[in-house]
């Protein structure tokens, strides 16, 4: 039985690593985690913050994910929009769904990311 999402894998880019570090931790906020010595001859880099765990994966025929993305739940968005905004990142609004807050924002590969808060 599923109990929980243990993490979730966007593809990047061969190369792409330093940029990807720059925008998970420094921009989101993310720590970086170690890969295992075998998955780490790979590429690619993980990232967590508290129980959300990302796990950037090396696919050389990379397409950025322009519709599929993770959706990521947020304390405070508005402050959460502003940091990601000050440090560079775009932040697009959208009021579509209900009972909820909503901003997307795109990792410096193309990848779609979703960052969400229940409306109090």
């Amino acid at each position: 039985m599923l109990v929980a999402v243990d993490h979730v894998q966007p593809a990047a880019p061969p190369g792409s690593e330093d940029d990807l570090r720059a925008y998970y931790a420094d921009i989101l906020g993310m720590t970086e985690l170690p890969k295992p010595p075998v998955l780490a001859a790979r590429g690619g880099c993980w990232f967590a913050a508290g129980p959300v765990q990302l796990h950037l994966g090396i696919e050389s025929a990379f397409v950025p994910a322009g519709k599929a993305h993770p959706g990521l739940r947020v304390k405070d968005i508005e402050a959460y929009a502003e940091r990601l905004a000050s440090r560079g990142a775009k932040v697009v609004w959208d009021d579509n769904l209900p009972g909820h807050r909503r901003f997307y924002s795109q990792d410096p590969v193309g990848n779609r990311l979703e960052f969400l808060e229940p409306a109090p």
